[in-house]
């Protein structure tokens, strides 16, 4: 029996119909190890790969990734994008209303999208995307207010 092991990020940017670079190595590893990061401190650690590349070469890489499906793109309202490595299953966020921190929140019906539209207009629905607000622990403490149940 033969144990499976985890694709390099080059196999997966050529399984992905992707030419293999550097920075695109680079980029995938950084936004994998990061906790949706937004895309300066994503080039920053692109930076400390691979030295100097370009915002615009991060945002047409983000692009080029995000196309195929190597990692998600989210944007909270009033927020500006941010990216992770968590992909291929149908989960949500949490967002601070204070300090923007976000975190994963899985879903707790099953399989994509896992949540029926009320009506669905038509679509072909294979995703959900919720995003809950409140306050972070810290934030919460910070304020006084009194902390989640």
């Amino acid at each position: 029996m033969t144990a499976s092991r985890t694709p390099t990020p080059a196999e997966e940017l050529r399984g992905a119909g992707l030419r293999v670079t550097a920075a695109r190595v680079a980029l995938l590893d950084t936004v994998r190890a990061g906790d949706h990061l937004g895309v300066e401190a994503i080039a920053s650690g692109v930076r400390d790969r691979v030295g100097h590349v370009s915002l615009q070469a991060v945002y047409e890489g983000l692009h080029a990734l995000t196309a195929a499906g190597l990692v998600r793109r989210i944007e909270p309202a009033g927020s500006p994008a941010r990216f992770e490595g968590r992909v291929g299953d149908n989960h949500h966020h949490i967002v601070c209303r204070s300090c923007g921190a976000v975190a994963d929140v899985d879903c707790q019906v099953g399989e994509a999208p896992c949540l029926t539209a009320s009506h669905d207009h038509g679509f072909a629905i294979d995703e959900a995307e919720v995003i809950y607000w409140g306050l972070c622990p810290d934030c919460s403490t910070a304020s006084g207010a009194p902390p989640a149940l």
